[in-house]
């Protein structure tokens, strides 16, 4: 699944006119690699929320800068394999 989000996170950033040319796991999204501002990391993470169906808090977003494809694809995953189980938390914390 993280090859999967990976991908996305590549073509998402060619429509939203990056170059995407070099970028691989290792790629900070941020300043340091791929030069996202936050408006465009904000977008990113809206495009990754509606595909996979997954939400940031405003903690996650902000760190989204400091992060790499790879440890962000690897987030995404973690968020969709915790899905099934944190429901039934979910319930309890609603009480």
């Amino acid at each position: 699944m993280t090859d999967e989000i990976r991908q996305f996170v590549i073509e998402s950033l060619a429509d939203m006119n990056y170059d995407v040319e070099g970028i691989d796991d290792d790629t900070t999204l941020g300043p340091a690699g791929a030069d996202l501002q936050s408006l465009a990391l904000a977008e990113l993470a809206i495009r990754v929320e509606d595909r996979f169906g997954v939400r940031f808090n405003e903690d996650e977003s902000e760190e989204l800068a400091t992060m790499t494809v790879g440890e962000f694809s690897a987030a995404v995953a973690a968020q969709l394999d915790g899905a099934v189980t944190a429901q039934p938390d979910l319930a309890r914390t609603s009480e």
